[in-house]
């Protein structure tokens, strides 16, 4: 009888430690999923965009050894007209400026600084870009014109089976998705939670199953199609997004500060929007687009890529914003003038004719208000002039 009690006791233990780790996992969960519902609140969202390893699944990366590369000062320059009423309609946390690749101007507000680590959103979607055609030019993907099940075959049978790389690296594979981050059961939300709760972010592109047009035939902005492409790398690769960021971007640039990504339950990095680093790291990108790939004497992305990508090339409509692979172009850029963006205020803009690159991070709960974009590129366009002392 004594021997069944303690077996019965040692059943009892187990159960209450397998209860506990149960709630313990619920716990993060809820948390997480917490966070997703307030990540944007007022008074909330300029702190989270700065912490967001706080709040959810992270994947740390290796700056590597190599020491911080140079961005010298180069004179502060005089800010046009508006721009500092600018910088607080439009809640900007960070903002640097180069010319030349010296900083003309460097400024951190709402209890932000230099040091923060600072969530990108879609400006990830251009590192990915910057990523793939390093991958591409060393042989381990074959064609843009290849179907992507060819990478992926996890996708056969889902909306993207069909779709080919150039599809979705141009934001044009047809598949019905809802980008309305104010809608909270649109398509991009719902994967907001499903990356909260720790599920598969390729299992939630898989499940996606309708098309609205033909692969190829109309530009919509669709975030998942950008997840594809880091599917397509890994399945070209046999290797992690993070882990070829690291080799191939991150060491050579030496960057001030070890970046991270946030991912999934199962590791796999939230390419679309998830990686955050300093403001003048983004810059730091920036420049190295802006002279053709090329970063401390070294070619880190393949010149041709560097065009090809921030060339527009996707069918959008006249008039609206242009678009390439990952990279976005005004509606009426002029010739080496591009930029990546994200959701709330990020960008990198280049404009390589007049040597300027713009970083900035904000938090701006009004982003999708009409014309904000636009007063955004045209405050770069002030910016850019301003410093090429040409009337603008």
């Amino acid at each position: 009888m004594r021997t069944f009690g303690k077996a019965l006791g040692r059943i009892l233990l187990l159960f209450l430690l397998a209860a506990v780790t149960v709630g313990v996992w619920k716990r993060e969960q809820v948390t997480r999923l917490m966070a997703v519902n307030s990540l944007f609140a007022a008074g909330k969202i300029t702190g989270n965009f700065s912490n967001m390893d706080t709040m959810f699944l992270t994947r740390a990366m290796s700056r590597g050894a190599a020491p911080v590369s140079d961005l010298p000062e180069g004179g502060e320059m005089t800010l046009p007209d508006g721009a500092k009423a600018w910088i607080t309609e439009r809640s900007v946390n960070a903002l640097v400026v180069l010319k030349d690749g010296k900083i003309r101007h460097e400024s951190y507000h709402n209890g932000t600084g230099p040091e923060d680590l600072r969530i990108s959103w879609s400006v990830a979607k251009s590192w990915l870009s910057a990523l793939f055609g390093i991958v591409m030019a060393e042989g381990a993907i074959d064609s843009l014109d290849d179907p992507v099940t060819k990478y992926v075959p996890q996708l056969t049978g889902s909306a993207y089976d069909g779709a080919t790389v150039r599809n979705v690296l141009n934001m044009a594979s047809g598949v019905t998705f809802d980008e309305d981050y104010l809608d909270f059961w649109s398509d991009i939300n719902k994967m907001g939670r499903v990356l909260a709760l720790g599920g598969s972010m390729d299992g939630f592109a898989a499940r996606l199953t309708e098309t609205f047009v033909e692969p190829g035939r109309q530009w919509q902005y669709v975030s998942i199609d950008t997840h594809v492409i880091g599917m397509v790398i890994r399945g070209a690769t046999g290797r992690s997004v993070p882990e070829l960021l690291e080799e191939k971007i991150l060491r050579p640039m030496g960057l001030e500060a070890a970046p991270y990504y946030v991912t999934d339950g199962y590791g796999v990095a939230f390419v679309l929007g998830g990686l955050n680093l300093r403001t003048r790291d983004y810059a730091r990108f920036g420049q190295m687009f802006l002279d053709g790939g090329r970063w401390n004497g070294q070619q880190i992305v393949p010149e041709d890529w560097v065009i090809a990508s921030t060339t527009p090339s996707a069918p959008t409509a006249p008039g609206k914003l242009q678009y390439g692979y990952q990279w976005w172009a005004p509606k009426d850029a002029r010739p080496g003038e591009f930029f990546g963006i994200g959701v709330y205020g990020q960008y990198v803009y280049v404009d390589r004719p007049r040597g300027v690159v713009i970083a900035m991070n904000s938090s701006d709960r009004l982003f999708k208000e009409s014309g904000v974009t636009d007063g955004n590129i045209a405050m770069f366009r002030q910016i850019a002039g301003k410093l090429e002392g040409a009337p603008e």
